[in-house]
């Protein structure tokens, strides 16, 4: 067996050293992060600790108050700076996110391009979303009505390991624009690339303290972080997800939550099936599988999938995987040993209970420890865990199908509801079919990007999938508390002079048959 082929580059103890400067931690507890190409030791962090955290809180809200009090025009600043700095240090930030996370560079590039473009589009867009609004009040003229945004004040950020450059950033831009300071907690293995970015935030302009990053074990900081935000952003696991919204709940503090995902792809009986066979490759095996939204059923109709089946599995089974810091793998690693302890689980027991192995099936230690060859097995059945439960890794069940009727059904049949992806010739069939779907976003002739990179509509799920939505106004709104000012004018709700409340109520009546004559309501 060869041995695996260790990365050309790796991080500075200078850069390391800056990076982790901006971890609230007393210093006294530290911990090493392996490198998932090699598990041999990246980096050494200090450890925040519970009394941190609050150290944090204290430092963020005396930070807020002034960085509220800026124009929204000023708090954007830093954020239109920062899309040309990351294109300038592009490379640096790539390496970053492959050497803490195993992905390929590829795919680092999707985290990188979503940091600089959705920090764009809400600096762009900011002051518009947040400004006062003039609404329509009871009695045009007479009644004045203001809608007012504030902050929420401290806003704790939860971030996941799987993409924590753009799932901690770019939630993190719209929450600071709104006014808010953020008290940010990155998962610990991947924590380099957000201290990175705020580092790079730092020297364009936002003051240090509206962004804080604290890392360490969810059962020391974890309490204290939930127990003192105003507001709460998780992305991760459905079963973490009910855990925080038990703890907010009894404060009665806002949330909003990206969770678990079985996604299904749906292949029509006219989807082209070159451009289907390459483009279910991305939506699959993107991030070794590492990703919320991709796709992990995939119905493929069967006037096709004869033709279909052996050309997807001929791409499969092409991939090339590696730990290169270049664009040449299509795959990189699983980011844990835990997580390749999942994926073989699911395809051993699916494999014993009589799944069919049409590509992959293994573990590669060869090119690097935690590595997973990406996987098509066919003959999945109701009763394996692989068919319901979310896999989270690089592993595909593909089933056949003959009418729409039944594979929405199949499709729907799961308590998630976060992606899904439907591919057809017919775009208009494919909307009517999409919006049957039980999913937050769905994506034709393409896997999950297209509705993600779409930043000017809302990503979220259905069900338990998630609550609430990241992009769009509500990205940017959910952060604020809405306030409605009314000012009454020229007369008073209630009988002017000696008229009585009898002819009072005949002439309000009167008026709304008016007003909607003459569309005023």
């Amino acid at each position: 067996m060869a041995s695996p082929k260790v990365p050309e580059r790796t991080l500075s103890a200078a850069l390391i050293e800056r990076l982790t400067s901006h971890i609230v931690a007393d210093g006294a507890d530290k911990t090493t992060i392996p490198a998932p190409f090699t598990a041999e030791p990246l980096a050494t962090l200090p450890v925040s600790s519970s009394k941190d955290v609050l150290t944090a809180y204290e430092r963020a809200r005396e930070a807020q108050r002034a960085w509220a009090a800026l124009p929204v025009r000023e708090r954007v600043k830093p954020f239109l700076r920062l899309a040309d700095a990351l294109v300038e240090r592009r490379e640096e930030i790539l390496d970053v996110i492959q050497l803490e996370t195993g992905k390929a560079r590829r795919h680092a590039l999707e985290e990188f391009l979503d940091v600089a473009l959705c920090t764009l589009h809400y600096a762009r867009r900011a002051e518009k979303l947040l400004k006062s609004r003039r609404r329509q009040g009871m009695m045009p003229g007479v009644t004045r009505v203001q809608e007012i945004r504030h902050p929420k004040g401290v806003v704790a950020l939860i971030a996941p390991w799987n993409y924590p450059f753009s799932l901690g950033a770019s939630d993190i831009a719209p929450a600071l624009m709104a006014g808010n300071a953020v008290i940010h907690k990155p998962d610990t293995q991947t924590c380099l690339s957000s201290l990175w970015i705020l580092d790079l935030m730092v020297a364009l302009g936002l003051p240090k303290d509206v962004w804080q990053i604290v890392v360490g074990d969810p059962a020391e900081v974890g309490d204290p972080l939930i127990d003192n935000a105003d507001y709460v952003s998780f992305t991760g696991s459905t079963r973490a997800g009910r855990a925080i919204t038990e703890r907010v709940a009894p404060r009665l503090v806002g949330y909003s939550m990206e969770l678990g995902g079985k996604n299904p792809m749906i292949v029509l009986d006219d989807a082209d099936v070159e451009r289907t066979a390459k483009g279910a490759v991305r939506a699959c095996f993107t991030n070794a599988g590492q990703l919320c939204i991709s796709i992990e059923r995939m119905y493929v109709h069967e006037d096709i999938y004869d033709r279909f089946v052996p050309k997807f599995v001929e791409n499969v089974t092409n991939m090339k995987l590696g730990t290169d810091l270049s664009f040449e793998p299509e795959m990189g690693s699983l980011t844990f040993q835990r997580q390749l302890d999942v994926v073989s689980k699911h395809v051993d027991q699916a494999v014993k209970e009589g799944a069919t192995v049409l590509a992959g099936g293994k573990a590669r230690p060869d090119i690097g420890p935690w590595f997973y060859e990406p996987t098509v097995l066919a003959d999945v059945t109701t009763d394996m865990d692989l068919c319901a439960n979310e896999t989270f890794g690089p592993v595909v069940a593909i089933y056949k199908f003959r009418d729409e009727n039944e594979v929405v059904a199949t499709a729907n049949d799961t308590e998630y509801g976060l992606n899904a992806s439907v591919w057809t010739k017919n775009v208009a069939r494919g909307r009517a079919l999409a919006a049957r779907i039980q999913a937050g976003t769905v994506n034709i002739n393409d896997g999950y990007g297209a509705a993600f990179a779409s930043y000017d509509a809302p990503m979220g799920g259905f069900k338990q999938s998630g609550v609430g939505r990241r992009h769009g106004a509500e990205g940017l709104l959910k952060f604020t508390e809405v306030q409605t000012i009314a000012s009454q004018h020229f007369m008073d709700l209630e009988p002017p002079g000696n008229v009585s409340f009898d002819k009072f109520a005949d002439l309000m009546s009167t008026g709304v048959k008016v007003m909607k004559r003459l569309r005023i309501k």
